[in-house]
């Protein structure tokens, strides 16, 4: 299975099973819930930082 990492919570996402993606800089971003979407949406800066470590889901 091919996966990638939620940026938000750090949880690994089948892209095909994905419950929402942004796109951000011409990258696409996947997520394993529609909270972590939106808090990616609301700041992706915060998200896509180098400083930025997930601290899982809660």
């Amino acid at each position: 299975m091919n996966t990638v990492t939620d940026p938000v919570c750090g949880m690994k996402v089948d892209p095909g099973k994905a419950v929402g993606s942004s796109m951000h800089e011409g990258k696409k971003y996947y997520f394993c819930s529609r909270g972590c979407e939106e808090k990616f949406d609301a700041d992706p800066k915060k998200y896509t930082s180098a400083d930025y470590k997930p601290k899982g889901m809660g």
